[in-house]
């Protein structure tokens, strides 16, 4: 049955009055309080996951309603230079937003890619766990005059499918927007610690309220549990030396910021080219710090059930790590059939949800590369939800 506009945008009415309430109280989400070591745990698909928790370790959806001062410079101006969405027309092109559809962006940071899908008509729910993006991207969205169709919520995109559960919802997203990794503005942000090129402390959050930081782990984590996290989650070869050093060192001074980590790791890797020696040992981390992969995987798996047939999941990765997990995912959902050779044929896929919109990731175009050199390492896969 075709829902006609008035109904429509009634009914989302509905859903921001609902979402409003949250400001007053907290939906509790059961979660694993990992608060001191984490021990590894299994990973949905292989490897570990070191930190074994979601960023919002407390388990509690916030609708952040703090005000925080920011200047935003118009719906253009600044909002450029906090940072700057990658691939804008190609997600555009893919989620096809227009009135009518609702799209869940699970990444809101400046709001680049929600103002493009709020200016084609669409209704969007942002969701962000860092409450500076979400201040910001909200106030850049109100002076834009796009506030009227977006519900923005604190909440790492792990747990959209509470969101959506306690609204009473069920397949109801026309589209969904994952763009994994970390902003420009967390980056040039020296107090935010994620950068070995900017002085601060050594954090990496990206919700400032989650129990876990980069100094915690380098500093109280067992040097064979950093050398298996340099390995796996920074590819670094010398991981091993780096986690003996750091061992050595904390015994006698703990590690405070990102520039003591970074001239330690120079001590075992040698500056060699344009890439920084420490650039995989703070990857690492961050990954480790905010469970990029399993929350990644987390929101993959849940994806399919809370898209209407027709309906488009798209994902931006930035390193090999996640598009293997995003491409391996689509892919595994995508076969209509599988194989084994046991088996006398081939049978049906009971986990085919999705067509490929495209065999092949899409990467940034020489005029984006141009304006923008961060996007040389994006990569947008897009599928389709099967009726």
């Amino acid at each position: 049955m075709m829902v006609t506009a008035p109904v429509f945008h009634q009914w989302f009415r509905q859903v921001r009055q609902w979402l409003g309430h949250l400001r007053h109280w907290e939906v509790r989400i059961p979660a694993v309080d990992r608060t001191c070591f984490p021990m590894p745990m299994p990973a949905a698909s292989g490897g570990a996951s070191f930190s074994g928790f979601f960023p919002v370790c407390a388990g509690s959806i916030r609708v952040d309603s703090r005000s925080i001062p920011v200047e935003t410079g118009g719906a253009q101006g600044t909002g450029a230079r906090y940072h700057i969405p990658v691939l804008e027309e190609e997600v555009v092109a893919a989620l096809e937003p227009q009135p009518g559809k609702l799209i869940l962006d699970g990444t809101l940071g400046g709001g680049g890619h929600t103002l493009r899908l709020l200016e084609a008509g669409a209704q969007v729910v942002a969701l962000d766990q860092d409450p500076e993006a979400l201040a910001f991207a909200r106030q850049r969205l109100k002076d834009a005059g796009m506030d009227e169709n977006l519900v923005t919520v604190r909440l790492n995109f792990a747990f959209f499918p509470a969101l959506l559960e306690e609204a009473g919802l069920g397949a109801v997203l026309d589209g969904i927007l994952l763009d994994i990794g970390v902003s420009s503005h967390q980056v040039d942000c020296g107090e935010r610690g994620f950068s070995f090129q900017k002085q601060g402390p050594l954090d990496m959050r990206m919700d400032p309220d989650a129990p876990l930081s980069a100094a915690d782990a380098v500093n109280t984590w067992p040097e064979e549990e950093l050398a298996r996290l340099f390995y796996e989650y920074g590819e670094e070869p010398a991981g091993r030396r780096v986690a003996k050093m750091l061992a050595a060192r904390r015994a006698e001074r703990l590690f405070t910021t990102t520039e003591e980590l970074a001239e330690a790791v120079v001590t075992v890797i040698p500056k060699r080219g344009p890439t920084h020696p420490a650039t995989k040992i703070f990857q690492a981390l961050r990954i480790a710090v905010n469970d990029e992969l399993g929350v990644l995987r987390s929101a993959l798996n849940a994806a399919h059930r809370w898209l209407k047939p027709g309906g488009r999941l798209a994902v931006i990765s930035f390193h090999s790590l996640e598009d293997r997990i995003v491409k391996q995912h689509l892919r595994r959902h995508s076969e209509p059939e599988i194989d084994r050779p046991e088996w006398p044929a081939p049978r049906p896929n009971p986990e085919c949800y999705y067509r490929l919109v495209s065999r092949r990731a899409i990467v940034a175009t020489d005029g984006e590369l141009a304006r923008n050199p961060r996007s040389r390492s994006a990569r947008l896969r897009v599928a389709e939800r099967l009726p």
